[in-house]
This record gives structure tokens, sequence and C-alpha cells, in this order.
């Protein structure tokens, strides 16, 4: 294990980590914004519109994030739609992650005992302030666990990103590797990038889930 080149490359890794968690959190909240719509457009009972984020949930839950890069990078490109590698890959992961993001606050409310709809409605509370400060709330407990290993899963996702030439942290370490032949090092230093990024953020989404647990 060369020390010294670990020691050289790691801005390097650095820098690629931060870009990576830029483009993890802006798909984190966008998707966290899509499915927060589409639980609003099934608790009104918006059938309409409602039926449009089923087919969205349905085709982005079934179709792999490389083959929505593809079409977001290239597929758009030739039909004149050009964007650059990081708004191609915060779209893609939104647009991933607000599905399952959906499902999840979906089966929290549905969750959720009906009584405790007929007793907001009874105290004179409208459907929004219904969904906002009493239903809400009490799904949050409920789905905390899957929207914690949905955020988890959308990071892992970001390792994609690195097909449409994205300077991620998976980018990196293939570029380096295809000039310095120092593979071992380098799987090293990804490894280590990714647990010291992933063992925070799960240990403090468990103890979210404890404390929206209790509540």
């Amino acid at each position: 294990m060369d020390f010294a080149f670990i020691n050289k490359v790691s801005p390097m890794f650095f820098d690629a980590a931060l870009l990576t968690l830029e483009v993890f959190a802006l798909g984190l909240l966008f998707s966290l914004l899509i499915g927060l719509f589409c639980v609003a457009m099934y608790f009104f009972r918006l059938k309409f519109i409602y039926k449009f984020c089923l087919i969205y949930i349905e085709f982005s839950r079934n179709t792999p994030l490389l083959i929505q890069l593809f079409f977001l990078y290239y597929g758009l490109g030739r039909l004149g739609f050009h964007m650059s590698s990081f708004t191609c890959a915060v779209l893609g992961l939104s647009f991933l992650g607000g599905s399952y993001m959906a499902e999840s606050i979906r089966a929290g409310i549905d969750a959720v005992k009906k009584q405790q709809f007929e007793a907001a409605l009874s105290l004179g509370l409208n459907k929004l302030q219904i969904l906002r400060y009493v239903i809400l709330p009490q799904a949050l407990g409920v789905c905390m666990p899957s929207l914690s290993a949905n955020t988890i899963f959308l990071f892992k996702e970001t390792s994609v990103v690195t097909i449409i030439a994205l300077p991620d942290l998976v980018n990196t370490m293939t570029s380096l590797n295809s000039l310095t032949y120092k593979t071992d090092e380098l799987l090293f230093l990804l490894f280590l990038s990714y647990l010291l990024i992933i063992l925070p953020m799960s240990l403090f989404l468990s103890w979210l889930e404890k404390r929206l647990s209790y509540a």
C-alpha cells in the first residue's frame, strides 16, 4: 500500500466527495418535495392528478437510474435539450427518489387511524391543516425507517452518475486508476470515502427514527 500516493490524491477524493454530497443533497430535497406532492394528491383525493402520479411512481420504480440518466443526458441531448451532467444527475436522483419517498409517506399516512382525521374535522380544521398538523407528524413516526432506508439507497445510487462524466467519487477513482494503475490504493480511498459518509448518515437517521417514534 503506497501511503504517499494516498496522501497525494486524497484532496481529489475530498473534492469529489463534496460534489457527490451536493448532488445527493439536492436529489434528496427534490425527492421529498415530489413525494409530498404525490401524497398530497392522494390525501386530497384529486384523482385526475393522482393517476399521473401513479403512472410516474410505477415508471420511476421500474426503470434503473442508469437508463434514466442515459435518457436525460444523451437522449434529450440528441433532441436539442442539452443539460450539464450535474443537472442531469440531480434530476435523475430526484426522479428516482421521489417515487420511493411518495410510497413510504403514503404507507405512513395509511397507518394513521381514521379516527384521528375525524377528530380533527370535529375541531374545525380544514384538510390542509389536518394533513400538516395531525396526519403527517404521526405518519412520519411510522414511515421514518422506510424513509431512512430510501435516503441511504439514494446516496448509494450516486455512484451511477459517473456514467454521464460527472467527476464524483467513482469517476475520480476510475480516472486516476487509468492513469496510475494504483488500484488497491484507489479502491481503499473509495471505500473509505463512502464509509465516512454513509456511517454517520446511518447513525443520524437511526437517532432520528428513535426521536420520532417517541414523539
